[in-house]
């Protein structure tokens, strides 16, 4: 064997044993990347769930003629804005993440407002429309949390493999990005204040 030859192979050997790690770091970046946007679709998913939910029981207010139209504008408003707040899966940057969960919350509060204000109209809540939407409320808004925090796992993940030294070194240049986090709404940490009043 040629003396020239031993260094060649050394070389190649190395050079492929880097091409493998960075092809490697490269796949399951990938591959995270794609589970957190999957996860962000369940999300966006789940969100729509509610919209349909919610444009149920709109369209159910709107046959009471003598229903509060402010407060039935306002969630309408409110729906119309939250439904066209979209998120590209491959660009989620905290700005439009913070933007995406103003329009959800604005659209949370209006629909209480809405519900709140049923009290007032016993007839309303009689209907058969309003009593599956009841039962149909709970379970949706728990899979919204449930969609919410299955993505933050699926980020959380994908965030620390792309941080992680060496891998960090690769997948910058590679072109991963940190990923947004959905977070708790302004305000969320503070206890609501309860008061109970007793005749």
């Amino acid at each position: 064997m040629k003396k020239w030859l031993v260094p060649v192979i050394i070389i190649a050997i190395i050079a492929f044993s880097l091409y493998k790690w960075a092809v490697g770091i490269n796949n399951t970046a990938v591959t995270l990347e794609a589970n957190a946007k999957t996860a962000w679709s369940n999300v966006e998913s789940t969100y729509q769930r509610r919209n349909d939910l919610y444009s149920s029981v709109i369209k159910t207010v709107q046959g009471s003629a003598d229903f509060e139209r402010k407060t039935l504008n306002e969630v309408i408003a409110a729906r119309a804005k939250a439904t066209s707040v979209n998120i590209d899966a491959s660009n989620l940057t905290p700005e439009k993440m913070e933007a995406f969960q103003k329009a959800q919350s604005e659209l949370s509060g209006s629909f209480s407002r809405l519900i709140a204000s049923f009290e007032r109209y016993p007839e309303l809540k009689t209907t058969e429309q309003f009593k599956e939407f009841i039962s149909q409320q709970e379970g949706t808004e728990n899979r919204i949390n449930v969609a919410r925090d299955r993505y933050n796992e699926e980020v959380n993940k994908y965030d620390i493999y792309t941080s992680k030294f060496p891998n960090s070194l690769l997948t910058g240049w590679f072109g991963f990005k940190e990923m947004a986090r959905y977070k708790a709404d302004p305000g969320s940490e503070n206890v609501p204040d309860v008061e109970f009043k007793f005749d």
